[in-house]
């Protein structure tokens, strides 16, 4: 007998989000043997962030000593949800990393490192105040959501994130090196007299071009570096160099304005693959949040948005399914969000198109007793069994009509 098989996309990833909690080395390779074992090729590892930095910069070793450690951590995901008084942190250390890299190429894996700016970065700020907008001192962030503090846009501090890039360089042999780009609220810049300055000094008349001019001296030293910069859709707002490389999480628009832009682009919209979100209706989901993404819905994505011409469609790379985790503070939680829902992302992404759901569930069924074998802690079928349950932290469910208008207020600037 002979087997023909192929897979459909060459970018076929998990990201995975250790800067809100953070997972020692063991665990992180036992997701890498998780992913081989799905044909999934590429790991998108989300290091830093307001609530952590776990990734040991040698030349300012602050970012760990101070960035990686938190006070506490928000339970649940309303506005006003306690803290729990546990101290929390943890990082990666150079040789932890080139063990995991190595790791990883073993089993045909590439990971991605992400170094976020110039939002999300409060970690950072708790370690060297002088990159923020305000200078004075903060903690590293211990809630959830959108924080204000965002760096400033001083030359010093285009020359500290270089520097930070240089030794991720160094440790990741990723053609891709993510920068983040995301979530950046411009109030501050707006509110600050220095950087209002600063604006003028470079000819800038709109913040949403100071962020394009920030993320673009990024990519100016890595390109120098041989490496491409790999960012969320926000920083399609501006400017950006041809070998940019789009991750589409706000639905399908910034894929599609990528891809019609010439830019390559990795597709992971939020109410397809994100696998942070609830699998169902029913109240004993732990921590609820947005809308429910059942195994079907997940075996539903492709990766390639409608109405694009086919040298358009070739910009698509691929697809991941993204792994935040606020409400996952341990490896256990992460089985439950992941399994088996990842493992109908990896079918989607490697079979053609026109697949028959009925099918991979019947299989489906004979792949969980391999995940029994393996200990995967996955969501059954008839709901969170009892310990993977959180009664009494409440979280924050939308309906797919209020998710919709909202991405749809988020994308106004690229869709146009």
């Amino acid at each position: 007998m002979e087997i023909f098989d192929e897979p459909r996309f060459a970018w076929r990833g998990a990201m995975l989000d250790v800067a809100r909690h953070f997972m020692p080395k063991h665990d992180v390779l036992r997701f890498l043997d998780l992913m081989a074992l799905h044909k999934l090729n590429t790991l998108h590892w989300h290091l830093t962030d307001d609530q952590g930095w776990r990734l040991e910069i040698t030349k300012y070793p602050r970012l760990t000593e101070v960035g990686a450690w938190r006070r506490e951590s928000q339970v649940g995901a309303v506005r006003d949800a306690p803290g729990d008084g546990r101290p929390h942190g943890g990082f990666y250390s150079q040789d932890d990393v080139r063990e995991i890299v190595a790791y990883a190429a073993e089993r045909f894996i590439t990971v991605v490192p992400e170094i976020e700016s110039p939002g999300h970065v409060q970690a950072a700020l708790a370690a060297y105040p002088q990159l923020g907008v305000t200078g004075k001192p903060v903690e590293v962030y211990t809630r959830w959501g959108i924080n204000a503090n965002i760096l400033n846009v001083e030359e010093s501090t285009v020359t500290f994130f270089r520097d930070v890039l240089d030794e991720v360089v160094e440790l990741f042999p990723s053609r891709w090196i993510g920068v983040g780009g995301d979530e950046c609220p411009r109030d501050q810049w707006r509110a600050d007299p220095r950087t209002q300055q600063r604006m003028a000094e470079l000819g800038l008349t709109r913040e949403e071009e100071l962020q394009s001019w920030f993320i673009g001296r990024l990519d100016e030293h890595l390109a120098a570096a041989g490496r491409r910069l790999f960012g969320w859709d926000e920083i399609l707002e501006g400017d950006l160099a041809p070998g940019t490389t789009i991750v589409s999480w706000r639905g399908m628009t910034g894929a599609v304005a990528a891809a019609r832009r010439g830019y390559d682009v990795v597709a992971c919209p939020d109410d397809q693959v994100y696998l942070d979100y609830r699998q169902s209706d029913s109240p004993d989901e732990p921590i609820p949040v947005s809308i429910p993404l059942t195994v079907a819905d997940v075996y539903a994505f492709d990766p390639v948005p409608d109405g694009l011409t086919p040298d358009e469609a070739r910009h698509v790379l691929g697809g991941q399914a993204n792994i935040w985790t606020e409400h996952a503070d341990s490896p256990r939680t992460v089985d439950y969000l992941a399994f088996p829902r990842l493992c109908a992302v990896a079918e989607a992404l490697w079979s053609p198109a026109g697949r028959d759901y009925a099918d991979f569930a019947a299989r489906l069924t004979h792949h969980l007793t391999r995940l029994d074998a393996l200990g995967v802690e996955y969501r059954h079928a008839d709901g969170p069994l009892p310990w993977q349950r959180r009664p009494g932290v409440p979280g924050r469910p939308d309906t797919r009509q209020q998710r919709a208008a909202h991405i749809a207020r988020l994308v106004e600037n690229i869709a146009s």
